[in-house]
């Protein structure tokens, strides 16, 4: 008796298991149809081929796409359409933020949709990742798993992105499929509207002078201008944020901005990137009230946000708390539609934000965020001076995304190596940033391990994670600015010929495997870099400590070869070094100075 109920319990497991799982290919085969409504939006329709293209990637099949008005037996319905609206009509369709998504599933069809412009669009890329195994680490790199017969368990997942902008802004991020794939949305996006869109800005920060340009208006209005040491001024200086006048013709110039750009959403009215703050007897007395000179800066703003609300209601004026703004007022506050950017510049990146050498910029944060109902932040993660040298920031990443969540931002513009392929790590970053913008609470050594075994291979990835965990050790207790030299603390002699190790390491373990070797010889050159910058001072450290020099005798052979990694490969552009720093210096004027070898000693 008790084997003959073990026997039916055990089938009706099989039979509950079985109708838990939704069938989507087997064998090669599709066996459901991917549904879309006559309707949809181009960004819908767009999620809709994505899909079909992904799964056939994965499966090898192909799956139909029907615009049919009721959903076959078997259907992925894509988007918010009438049939979706008909098997799914406990989704609230109608209240989901505009990236808002909804996974879902009822019997034998799944629904994929979202809020609009972008929801769709995102309940794709998040089904194809979380639930496929997908992964998109760069535009030119990615994993598709191969699976012939494919099959979902049930699924009821509703969510948004942690920040409502979101910016990983380094240079292999800013490719269109990649971007939104990814979940970002923000300015240098190239998203066009099929692809969702992205949340544009009508002049992106530094904003004043193209504004009130000096050369059209000094000679006329000296007045609008700062007050430096009892004398007007255009030179590296700002404007006179309390004169009246001022006010009303910059309120008259961010309309004709606006009404020149209908699709921007946001309107930077920004401080020049430079000091000189207006010293006349109205800022003077304003700011020393407040306590900072964001106090003129936020009045000015707030006043031009509140004179072109009627004729804009949905754009934000845009602002920054950046060096000597950075600091709240005391008692102002931005108005709803107005954004206020802070900036992490003066942080010490090796450590995350809520450390003690960073105490002040936490009291700014939590100060700006008591205060503002829209607070983004402009974060730093190169060495702008240096885009091709270790900066080990990577295990902050994390930590830094869930202490903005923590205090209220709803933006985030992670500024990194922006002009050129090649920078240190910028494949990784770029990647790992996008994954935590979406969402902050993930491990970001986990999403480090796994883009590191994805894009360099898994046999080379554990000798690059301990380079990663060598140079974070070596770095300790030293401040990482976002211009750091190439004499720092953990670029000495022994870190270093253990991270050259380590990089030889990883291309012996990738030396079969021409994809991965190229991209592995690419990221050694951040090494390399170092070596050649001070060649002489690591020969005599290596000379004095009596360790073995583990690079060529030639410095010559060693920038030849660095040289040769550096011009890229033919039909594959992401392998070619452009520029070595923000400044503009190129790798050929760089390694010019490395055509004679050094006198020997």
């Amino acid at each position: 008796m008790f084997m003959k109920s073990f026997i039916v319990l055990a089938l009706l497991l099989t039979v509950l298991t079985a109708r838990a799982e939704l069938l989507l290919a087997e064998k090669g085969e599709a066996k459901c149809v991917i549904l879309i409504d006559p309707a949809a939006t181009a960004p819908e329709r767009n999620a809709a081929s994505e899909l079909a293209a992904a799964l056939r990637q994965i499966t090898g099949a192909n799956f139909l796409l029907s615009t049919n008005a009721e959903a076959p037996e078997r259907a992925i319905l894509v988007g918010s359409g009438q049939a979706a609206r008909r098997v799914f009509a406990d989704v609230p369709f109608d209240v989901l933020g505009a990236e808002e998504l909804v996974i879902k599933t009822k019997g034998s069809r799944l629904l994929l949709a979202g809020g609009r412009p972008r929801g769709t669009l995102y309940a794709v890329s998040r089904f194809l990742q979380d639930q496929c195994g997908v992964r998109w680490w760069t535009p030119w790199a990615s994993r598709i798993p191969k699976h012939p017969s494919l099959r979902i368990g049930d699924l009821d997942i509703r969510e948004k992105p942690a920040f409502e902008y979101r910016e990983s802004f380094w240079y292999p991020a800013f490719d269109a499929d990649w971007s939104w794939r990814n979940g970002c949305n923000g300015q240098s996006s190239k998203l066009t509207p099929q692809k969702g869109g992205r949340i544009s800005y009508k002049g992106f920060v530094h904003t004043f002078y193209p504004l009130v340009p000096p050369e059209k208006h000094f000679a006329e209005h000296p007045e609008w201008f700062s007050l430096i040491k009892g004398k007007r001024t255009t030179d590296r200086a700002q404007l006179c944020l309390t004169n009246p006048k001022l006010r009303d013709f910059m309120v008259e110039r961010v309309k004709q901005w606006l009404r020149e750009s209908p699709d921007a959403g946001i309107i930077s009215v920004s401080q020049n990137d430079w000091y000189s703050a207006c010293e006349c007897p109205d800022c003077k007395a304003l700011d020393d009230a407040e306590g900072t000179h964001a106090a003129t800066m936020l009045a000015f703003v707030n006043y031009i946000a509140e004179k072109i609300e009627p004729e804009f209601p949905n754009v934000a004026v845009d602002t920054l708390a950046y060096q000597y703004t950075r600091k709240p007022p005391k008692t102002l506050k931005p108005r709803p539609n107005v954004i206020v950017r802070l900036c992490s510049i003066e942080c010490n990146f090796r450590e995350p934000l809520d450390h003690p050498s960073n105490a002040a910029f936490a009291d700014d944060i939590r100060g700006w965020s008591k205060l503002c109902q829209r607070l983004y932040i402009w974060d730093y993660t190169t060495d702008f001076a240096h885009y091709v040298q270790p900066h080990p920031n990577w295990f902050t990443l994390d930590a830094n995304l869930r202490f903005f969540h923590a205090n209220g931002v709803r933006g985030v513009f992670e500024q990194g190596a922006y002009q050129s392929h090649g920078s240190e790590m910028s494949e990784l970053r770029a990647w790992v940033l996008a994954q935590l913008l979406w969402n902050p609470q993930q491990d970001g050594r986990a999403l480090i391990n796994e883009f590191l075994a994805g894009y360099y291979g898994p046999a080379a990835a554990p000798h690059l994670r301990r380079y990663l965990d060598l140079m974070h050790a070596a770095s300790k207790d030293h401040k990482l600015t976002c211009y750091s030299s190439t004499d720092a603390p953990f670029l000495r002699f022994k870190p270093l010929a253990e991270a050259e190790q380590l990089w030889q390491q990883a291309e012996a373990a990738a030396a079969n495997s021409p994809e991965f070797l190229e991209r592995i010889r690419l990221g050694h050159l951040a090494v390399r870099y170092v070596w050649l910058s001070r060649w002489d001072k690591l020969r005599k450290e290596s000379t004095d400590t009596g360790a073995t020099w583990p690079l060529p005798e030639s410095r010559k052979q060693v920038a030849d070869d660095w040289m040769s990694v550096a011009k890229g490969v033919s039909g594959k552009p992401w392998t070619k070094v452009t520029l070595l720093s923000e400044g503009g210096l190129t790798p050929e004027k760089w390694a010019a100075r490395f055509t004679q070898e050094p006198a020997k000693p």
